[in-house]
């Protein structure tokens, strides 16, 4: 990981060294420290202590031990590094950014987490940024990490291409492909030991958005195809392949001069993975009228909206209030305890003392529902927070 950070580093200080030469030059130095203090009053993975995800809700009882636990974080504290200079094939714009969330892993720790690694010249960008499925203008205000679940959040490395640029804009990419998959009952069979991932074609995503005085309203489309295949000699051959799709219908209302709506709602099959809380793309279904493919993969439709009001009480205070939830349409032979249904609901209070300082008072619910066994389980978390941001030019 230090060698990547290395690279990524001095690619970047290649590119603003050369932007020296150049007439109009801007350098920006960003980031925020922040301090979270939270009290759940439930179970949650402790992968996952600092953060409220309906898919890390115990599946059984007493799966994460306790219930009552107190957690202090400092994961959400970010740096970044933008230049911007003109050439003459337009601007040349340069991101890169990390927080303290630890993935892979580095899960559960406070580590080094990528979150941009771009390059955009013109109508081309290249790299580690938002997926043009992902519409991060739904993400309310609010400090709690990981937001509400029924958005579609995910980074990944692209290329995109961008005819139209601005407050209105279109693009489209070709993104890494990537998915993942439950065995369910048959988990831990060693005939699917032998049934590897293949990839050979890149996701095709899309994002058109109209902006007018009242807001916006943008239309994101994806499509993917996921193949595996069985290389082992059994009588069996497990092989197969499912088309992903997906499309995500998201707005903001100004509702006057102290509100604004952010409302999203997503429909697809295969898409979880490009979604902020959902489990898998491919579930496993019987299929025993094929005695050489007695099971098989397919495509889990999901379903998810999200709504949230932004308030500003006065240039002291602020509010946001919402709801979101996501759906998967479950698989015949995946285990009863399999995730079927998360909701996110929270409220919270800001206060801005003084210039780019926030402390904040908040209040998450989350609930998991279970594909077949009947469980349901929810959590509740008062979380505080302190954050300082702060942003120099040059």
């Amino acid at each position: 990981m230090n060698k990547i950070l290395l690279a990524f580093l001095c690619c970047f200080l290649i590119l603003s060294a050369s932007a020296q030469e150049q007439k109009k030059y801007l350098f920006v130095v960003y980031g925020q420290m922040m301090t979270d203090v939270g009290y759940n009053t439930g179970q949650v993975n402790p992968d996952f202590f600092d953060v409220m995800r309906p898919t890390q809700l115990p599946a059984f009882e007493n799966e994460y031990g306790t219930d009552d636990n107190l957690s202090f974080s400092v994961r959400q504290s970010r740096l970044g590094f933008r230049s911007y200079f003109d050439t003459k094939y337009g601007q040349l714009e340069t991101r890169f950014e990390f927080d303290l969330f630890g993935v892979g892993s580095n899960v559960g720790q406070t580590a080094f987490h990528l979150l941009y690694a771009y390059v955009e010249l013109g109508m081309i960008g290249a790299g580690h940024h938002w997926s043009l499925f992902s519409d991060v203008d739904g993400f309310p205000n609010t400090i709690e990490y990981w937001g509400p679940s029924g958005l579609a959040l995910s980074k990944n490395v692209q290329i995109r291409f961008m005819p139209l640029k601005g407050d209105t804009r279109l693009a489209i990419a070709v993104e890494r492909p990537g998915s993942s998959k439950d065995e369910g009952i048959y988990d831990g069979r060693v005939e699917l030991d032998d049934v590897k991932p293949k990839f050979s074609v890149p996701d095709l995503t899309a994002e058109f958005r109209v902006s007018k005085d009242w807001g916006y309203v943008e239309l994101a489309g994806v499509i993917r195809r996921i193949e595996w295949e069985d290389q082992g000699t059994d009588q069996y051959d497990l092989s197969g392949s499912a088309t992903g799709w997906g499309f995500n219908l998201s707005t903001n209302l100004n509702l006057g001069k102290n509100n604004i709506f952010r409302g999203q709602a997503i429909y697809g099959e295969a898409i979880e993975n490009l979604m902020n809380d959902a489990p898998v793309d491919i579930g496993i279904q019987n299929n025993f009228n094929d005695p050489v493919s007695p099971v098989k993969g397919v495509a889990l439709p999901v379903s998810s909206f999200s709504a949230y009001l932004d308030h500003k009480w006065n240039d002291d205070f602020s509010t946001s209030i919402g709801y979101s939830t996501i759906v998967i349409d479950n698989s015949d032979a995946q285990a009863d305890a399999a995730f079927r249904k998360g909701q996110y609901a929270s409220v919270n209070l800001l206060y801005y003392p003084v210039k780019n300082f926030t402390a904040g008072l908040e209040l998450i619910w989350i609930d998991r529902e279970n594909y077949n066994d009947g469980w349901t389980d929810s959590s509740t978390k008062v979380q505080f927070s302190l954050r300082y941001s702060f942003l120099h030019s040059i």
